[in-house]
């Protein structure tokens, strides 16, 4: 029976065993990962509102492997060998037909001093984290920012750090801080966010002014201190809390792989996902380069639409055809503020930017519960 190995096991991954068995692909699918459990990452934004626990956003994942007919094997990926057919991990070496990569990626840790920053993204226990210091607080200065990785400057998540920003605005002014604290917002890009269109940073700056959020600007980002963040020119920003977004990667083991890279470090793939020059080797998500427009996300949205196309092309490649399935290029975002929340779409025919609403924070509420249920 073809066997098809899956790294990974977050959003790309869970996506494409599921696309794989709704196209009634009837292969052995075995995926690696070094967690049996989905970390739902984008509601670690209203941890520390108390609005989501870290234990409700760890969904366990026996009953979807049970479901989907997956092998599971709870282990690390060290390289590949033998083009992609076979996986080299810490639990021994496993032989394929198929290769998904859906590992996602990792953060660029190279500014000095980054060690001093709460990187959201890392994880569940960064956004308790995040709460615990919020509620220590009595006043001070709240420094937020992101940056990308200068040689792929797509490989960024910015839209989580906007919402952080906006969300502990909101939390201390309901907690009647607010005038305690002074917040700011950093970013090497003059524009931040640009990703999203020039209406939405319009209004992400707009909604800053209004909020008697700082900003900082087009400054190069130089270091990080341990109540201070260093930027090109001489700017300085005392801080007592430092949020800080880097720019991502690729994977540590992709350097024992013979997997092309991009400038970035990122898997180079083509319009349907395959890997160059690498037969039934795919790629899905956060640790591909795909071609595409500049504004192409990295996002779960953007990589389970990758990792849907990966399904169809390797269901055709099963029955003799040719695999011609392109990903759909698509961003869809709710920068959400925890009382509110405004919508950004674009895909290449256009981009809306809705008002923000109470209702769209409700709306990132019922995807994410829809989502939950989907895979528990």
């Amino acid at each position: 029976m073809t066997n098809i190995t899956i790294i990974g096991s977050g959003f790309a991954a869970l996506t494409a065993a599921r696309a794989l068995r709704k196209r009634k692909v009837d292969a052995t699918i075995t995926m690696i990962s070094p967690r049996r459990e989905l970390h739902f990452l984008p509601s670690t934004i209203w941890i520390p509102a108390g609005i989501r626990s870290g234990a409700r956003l760890r969904v366990p994942l026996a009953h979807f492997f049970q479901k989907h007919r997956i092998d599971f094997v709870e282990g690390s990926v060290t390289g590949l060998k033998d083009g992609g057919r076979v996986v080299e991990t810490d639990r021994g070496d496993y032989a394929n037909d198929h290769l998904i990569v859906a590992s996602g990626a990792r953060f660029i840790r190279k500014l000095p001093g980054i060690e001093h920053a709460l990187i959201p993204c890392e994880g569940i226990a960064v956004g308790e984290e995040i709460g615990r210091r919020l509620d220590a607080m009595k006043g001070g200065t709240i420094a937020v920012g992101f940056a990308t990785n200068p040689d792929e400057p797509g490989a960024m998540r910015g839209g989580p750090m906007f919402e952080f920003l906006f969300i502990i605005d909101t939390l201390l002014r309901q907690r009647g801080k607010r005038p305690g604290f002074q917040i700011v917002f950093f970013s090497p890009a003059a524009r931040p966010g640009a990703r999203l269109g020039e209406r939405a940073v319009d209004g992400l700056l707009r909604e800053m002014k209004d909020r008697g959020i700082a900003t900082q600007l087009g400054r190069k980002i130089l270091r990080i201190e341990e109540r201070k963040v260093v930027l090109d020119g001489g700017g300085e920003i005392d801080a007592d809390l430092i949020l800080f977004m880097p720019g991502l990667t690729g994977p540590a083991w992709l350097a024992n792989t013979e997997l092309p890279l991009s400038p970035g470090g990122m898997i180079k793939a083509d319009e349907c996902c395959r890997v160059e020059g690498l037969p039934n080797v795919w790629v899905a998500g956060d640790a591909g380069s795909f071609p595409g427009p500049d504004w192409m996300p990295k996002q779960a949205h953007q990589a389970d639409l990758q990792a849907l196309a990966v399904a169809a092309n390797i269901a055709a490649v099963e029955t003799g055809a040719e695999p011609a399935t392109r990903f759909k290029p698509e961003l869809v975002c709710i920068v959400d503020t925890l009382d509110s929340g405004m919508l950004v779409f674009r895909n290449e025919k256009f981009n809306f930017v809705g008002p923000k609403m109470k209702l769209f924070h409700w709306l990132k509420r019922l995807f994410e519960r829809h989502y939950l249920t989907t895979f528990r």
